[in-house]
């Protein structure tokens, strides 16, 4: 069932939990976000990130998603992840994705604040949900660069106060914060202000709050960000490793000489990705 992503939101303010929203670059992630999703019976988002753009073309990609979402039988969310700028969120609404985000996190506020207005009046006016960010989580959604976890100083805390003048501006369905998580492999452990979640719930009148840089965080702290207000949490690189690690065990059990299957590795890279969204979904939805 597609649905936007103000609606899918709606559906985890109501139950208190956190919707996953896993990026699909090809379609052996996308069948395994899928599977995990039905198997669960848990909404879920699907995304396409722009920085992806190199891996999978959203126009390639794009209808197939939308395909898999309308036969889902629970509701899907099409998001486009970490769009840059409004012309890719013009290409993505144009192929039917009810969710967008805007990221201007590295802009000046005014031009941030702006773009995402813009970006805002373009989705609402395709009957899609609109997201976008303030603060930083220190590198792109492709974990380019070399700084992580706690030690990364080019993130930027958002500020509650700020970040109510910025949703209210820019007329957002969800905002993502940070505080103090990073996209791609964490090297030391995250230190996360939960405070600054629950100010901004608070001072915007609940606005769902959107985690990036979620993979490699712990349970407990899951669990304390969904509580203070969390309602959507990115989830990508830790699937993409658990892929790359059912790959490489397939390929430990063919036989010398015997030949390597292109089809074997793809499927035993779908499964364990699939178990690993199933674990973070459960994770999210606070059943474990």
């Amino acid at each position: 069932m597609l649905v936007t992503l103000k609606d899918i939101l709606a559906i985890a303010e109501e139950k208190g939990i956190a919707v996953g929203a896993f990026n699909g670059p090809n379609l052996e992630a996308l069948t395994a976000i899928m599977a995990a999703a039905e198997e669960e019976q848990l909404p879920v988002i699907i995304q396409a990130a722009q920085c992806h753009e190199a891996w999978m073309p959203i126009d390639v990609i794009g209808p197939v998603m939308i395909s898999m979402a309308r036969k889902a039988s629970v509701p899907v969310c099409v998001h486009l992840d970490h769009g840059e700028d409004l012309a890719y969120l013009r290409k993505a609404l144009d192929l039917g994705f009810t969710g967008v985000m805007y990221d201007g996190s590295t802009q000046p506020y005014e031009e941030n604040t702006a773009n995402s207005r813009r970006a805002a009046e373009m989705a609402h006016a395709a009957g899609a949900s609109v997201e976008a960010e303030l603060g930083s989580m220190g590198r792109r959604e492709s974990g380019a660069g070399d700084k992580s976890g706690a030690d990364d100083e080019t993130k930027i805390y958002t500020d509650p106060a700020q970040a109510k003048e910025f949703a209210e501006a820019a007329g957002l369905d969800a905002l993502a914060c940070s505080f103090g998580t990073t996209h791609g492999i964490y090297l030391t452990e995250p230190r996360l202000d939960f405070d600054v979640v629950r100010n901004v719930r608070k001072l915007t009148g609940g606005i769902p709050v959107v985690m990036h840089g979620g993979s490699g965080v712990s349970r407990e702290d899951y669990h304390e960000a969904v509580r203070a207000g969390v309602r959507k949490i990115n989830y990508f690189t830790y699937m993409d490793k658990a892929g790359g690690q059912g790959a490489a065990e397939y390929l430990k059990g063919v036989k010398e000489n015997a030949p390597v299957f292109f089809s074997g590795i793809s499927m035993a890279a779908r499964d364990a990705m699939k178990e690993n969204v199933r674990s973070a979904m459960r994770m999210f939805a606070l059943k474990e």
